[in-house]
């Protein structure tokens, strides 16, 4: 059976428009398509998570606007725990500005309003949540002492951190010595690791030095190419699923939620990476953020 997966992050209202190609700076493009979809990487992760098969408590800060209710209804329809999500009045919740261009890439604005108000005391609040769980997921689009006060949390509680260090920030050594698993892009192992080229020779030296930290597993995505995998049994690529692309706006997030789904299942790491690829490259097939995110039954029986 499942233990109880925490997801602390953000919540967002994804507004996508499909281009041609990815408008270069200056450049007008003119879309096709608006869809206004749930989004946030927090809120992704939870969703996949929780339609990977995960119990999940979601921990977030939403408005009392539309986007907000409604992104708390749709929660609740997915099987999570929303109990936990803080409304604060008078703000706008957080917006992501997406736009999707013909060959599935993306580039995202962010406004994350009420997201900004996710403070360690509520996660000190929510500590019930947090005992007995079998991992806690967060990522950075929520304030950075938060982050900090969720791996403080989960620590003192002996409880495993994942960590998806995006966007890309610089983090302190007290943080990262917390996580047990982090899950950058390649672009963002070389921000925590001060790399300046990023290619096959410097991706397992990132690996290591993420390891030498003191993270237990280290996963680097490389997006089509699969991941990296450095922990005390395993170092070197895992291949992921070939599909064609038609959105790859939520893979990352799909790849964590089932990620933290998968270990909570006890599922090994090497298992669980091929779960959370399995899942990842289903979404990628579909257009938005939460809708793209398979269930456990496809991911577990779609033929690639």
């Amino acid at each position: 059976m499942n233990k109880k997966i925490i997801v602390v992050g953000s919540s967002n209202t994804d507004m996508v428009v499909k281009v041609p190609h990815i408008p270069a700076p200056g450049e007008t493009v003119m879309g096709s398509e608006l869809l206004t979809i749930p989004g946030g990487k927090g809120a992704n992760q939870a969703v996949g998570a929780a339609r990977a098969g995960g119990d999940v408590v979601f921990i977030a800060c939403v408005s009392d606007d539309t986007f907000g209710t409604e992104s708390i209804e749709n929660y609740k329809k997915d099987g999570i725990d929303s109990s936990y999500i803080k409304v604060k009045p008078g703000l706008h919740s957080g917006v992501a500005l997406i736009n999707v261009a013909a060959d599935g890439e993306n580039s995202i604005a962010v406004a994350p309003g009420a997201n900004s108000h996710l403070l360690p005391e509520d996660i000190a609040r929510a500590r019930d949540a947090f005992e007995g769980a079998g991992a806690v997921l967060v990522q950075l689009e929520i304030p950075l002492e938060t982050v900090l006060a969720t791996a403080r949390l989960a620590s003192e509680l002996n409880v495993p951190l994942i960590l998806n260090p995006a966007p890309g920030a610089k983090l302190t050594a007290e943080l990262l010595k917390m996580v047990s698993v982090i899950t950058p892009n390649e672009t963002e192992a070389a921000l925590l690791t001060g790399t300046r080229e990023i290619n096959e020779e410097t991706i397992p030296e990132m690996a290591r030095a993420l390891y030498d930290m003191g993270i237990e597993t280290v996963i680097i995505t490389l997006g089509s190419k699969g991941v990296y995998l450095l922990n005390s049994d395993f170092q070197g690529v895992m291949q992921g699923y070939t599909v064609k692309a038609v959105d790859t706006t939520a893979a990352g997030d799909v790849f964590n939620g089932a990620l933290a789904a998968a270990l909570s299942g006890n599922k090994t790491v090497r298992q669980a990476i091929d779960f959370a690829q399995r899942a990842a490259a289903i979404s990628v097939t579909r257009m938005g953020a939460q809708p793209s995110a398979p269930g456990l039954d496809e991911i577990t029986e779609y033929k690639f």
